[in-house]
């Protein structure tokens, strides 16, 4: 049976991420009744980080131990990943130790070259190009708060990132209205957003200014101005992003019951504000939560049929 990778969301159709979100509906509802599985029983998930994260690593453990495994974390002090030995090697040796890898790294195609040397699942847990667990599990937040996805107005605000690129593969997949308001210079690349509009069953768009994008948003999402390995140009970002800020004169222009959306860590006081995250309208905990569970539904989906 060929086994089943998590690299992107453009790697599955609607049905197969519907599957994964029942999944995780279903975990959560056992978890929260006090209910126990061991579907994973005897399985154990290798971790391998090159950047550091509070909830990549924790959900994940706690997945697999929820589920009946266990996790191992490796950082690169363990391996010298593709420096003190080959990827490919690393791939065939670590395969015939764990049942299933997570990798949370740098570059998109490290990711796909552990992938096609490993003979087990290989999760993309972050790269500096996607963040599709994230948004999967973003996802799953979304319906649990009763959002229909189809025609779902969602505005994206401020840097092109990973997870900019991440909902545009689920704007590939799921006909959503996606609005991306990114500063010149910081959007996505310009043969992305045309492939997105090309195959987007609904609606993607770049727009430069903020409102235009939040006006009659179901959603509004954002992301630090800074991400990890950027930190030589915080300052000159910071000159740039203030016109994208998340505050409540913004969000004015937003749907009633909008839904406020960050993947953390918050830089509170820069990309979003404090009244904002700690408001009525910001469902950013539950998203954290929900990390745990749609994750569930992904280590299920890729690691259930395996022995």
């Amino acid at each position: 049976m060929p086994k089943t990778d998590f690299l992107s969301l453009r790697d599955f159709d609607r049905a197969e991420l519907d599957a994964i979100l029942a999944k995780a509906k279903k975990l959560k509802a056992q978890w929260r009744s006090g209910e126990t599985t061991a579907a994973l029983k005897g399985q154990v998930l290798g971790l391998i980080f090159h950047k550091p994260s509070l909830r990549t690593r924790v959900s994940f453990e706690v997945g697999m131990r929820q589920l009946g495994g266990d996790a191992l974390y490796i950082t690169d002090k363990e391996i010298g990943f593709g420096k003190r030995e080959a990827i490919q090697d690393i791939g065939a040796v670590i395969s015939r130790y764990v049942n299933g890898l997570m990798i949370r790294t740098f570059a998109q195609d490290d990711v796909a070259a552990l992938a096609r040397a490993a003979d087990v699942p290989v999760i993309n847990g972050l790269t500096d190009a996607l963040h599709p667990c994230q948004v999967l599990c973003d996802l799953f937040t979304l319906v649990e708060k009763g959002v229909e996805l189809d025609g779902l107005r969602i505005a994206y605000l401020g840097d092109g990132n990973n997870l900019a690129r991440s909902w545009m593969h689920a704007a590939m997949i799921y006909p959503l209205d996606l609005r991306l308001a990114c500063p010149e210079g910081f959007e996505p690349a310009g043969e992305e957003i045309e492939r997105a509009q090309q195959q987007a069953p609904g609606k993607v768009r770049l727009l430069r200014d903020p409102r235009e994008a939040v006006s009659g948003a179901q959603v509004v999402y954002t992301d630090t101005w800074t991400s990890m390995g950027q930190e030589a140009e915080t300052e000159r970002r910071r000159q740039v992003f203030p016109p994208y800020q998340v505050n409540a004169a913004l969000l004015q222009d937003a749907d009633a019951m909008v839904k406020v959306m960050h993947c953390l860590p918050a830089h509170r006081g820069d990309e979003i504000t404090d009244e904002v995250m700690d408001g009525p309208n910001s469902v950013i905990y539950d998203q954290a939560e929900n990390r745990l569970h749609g994750q569930k539904g992904i280590l299920l989906h890729c690691l259930g049929e395996r022995g």
